[in-house]
């Protein structure tokens, strides 16, 4: 499959492939492996990514191989391994700390892999409790392609919220799906969507947040976003706790998810508090 299409399923509008394309695809040049890999994470499919990350993880170019440490990391963010993530991250950054350069639309270049990293680290951080650290690293990220700020704007936000500040949330997150919006990239929209929801939810203001999560379901169920679909229904039975259907769809597609990860994976998930037994 050519790259631009597997970016527009990654970064764009184009719907879910199948496994049998994407199992081709992952036998491709590295840096569609890698793009791959992140399409096989947003479905859930956690084990067939770690196997294609920790290859690339492992090879020549520098920026692919930091990518791909940082995408491994976030699928262990995913599955409520901020701790574990913290070792990927770090080695993603080691390579590219002293690299510069964007010219990628999607940011697969030195200066989106070092945003990457950066932005991993402050979501680990925030995720074991270290707001002041995670406040730091954002201070020293520089994004400069879409995907990138609109990361930054997700980290941001939900710092503010795990500070108690969820007035000071709505700006970035508001700024995330705008500029996700205007890139169309799907699934950069949806997770925005929940980053502004939740921190709609926290001022009080369920009015606005409860559509964001309804469409981000319906989208996450047309595309078979699994590592999206299972926090959007967390969120919709948080604010609609009399709708016995949102737990149960929780509990089917996080099934599905545990299903398809590794063992360590699995393990993670089972211990964390981030994810519901």
């Amino acid at each position: 499959m050519p790259e631009d299409e597997l970016r527009r399923v990654a970064f764009g509008d184009l719907p879910a492939l199948g496994l049998e394309a994407l199992s081709v695809a992952v036998t491709g040049p590295p840096r569609s492996r890698l793009i791959a890999a992140i399409v096989l994470g947003a479905r859930g499919c956690y084990a067939a990514a770690a196997t294609v990350l920790h290859e690339l993880g492992r090879g020549a170019d520098p920026v692919v191989a930091s990518l791909a440490l940082s995408t491994f990391a976030s699928h262990r963010r995913q599955l409520g391994g901020h701790a574990a993530a913290f070792g990927p991250d770090a080695a993603a950054l080691k390579l590219v700390v002293d690299l510069r350069g964007g010219e990628d639309r999607d940011g697969l270049d030195a200066a989106g892999a070092r945003t990457d990293a950066l932005l991993g680290l402050a979501a680990d951080n925030l995720g074991v409790g270290r707001l002041s650290v995670s406040r730091r690293l954002l201070a020293r990220a520089e994004p400069e392609c879409w995907r990138s700020r609109v990361r930054l704007g997700w980290v941001t936000a939900e710092t503010e919220l795990a500070s108690g500040n969820a007035e000071a949330a709505l700006e970035p997150a508001e700024r995330a799906l705008k500029l996700a919006t205007e890139a169309g990239a799907r699934r950069h929209v949806v997770k925005s969507q929940l980053v502004l929801a939740a921190a709609l939810g926290a001022t009080g203001d369920r009015d606005r947040a409860c559509p964001l999560v309804e469409e981000a379901l319906g989208v996450t169920d047309e595309f078979e976003l699994r590592s999206l679909s299972w926090p959007a229904g967390l969120l919709a039975a948080e604010f609609r706790p009399a709708c016995g259907r949102y737990r149960s769809r929780v509990d089917e597609v996080l099934h599905a998810v545990l299903r398809r990860s590794d063992p360590d994976g699995r393990r993670l998930a089972r211990d964390s508090p981030w994810v519901p037994e």
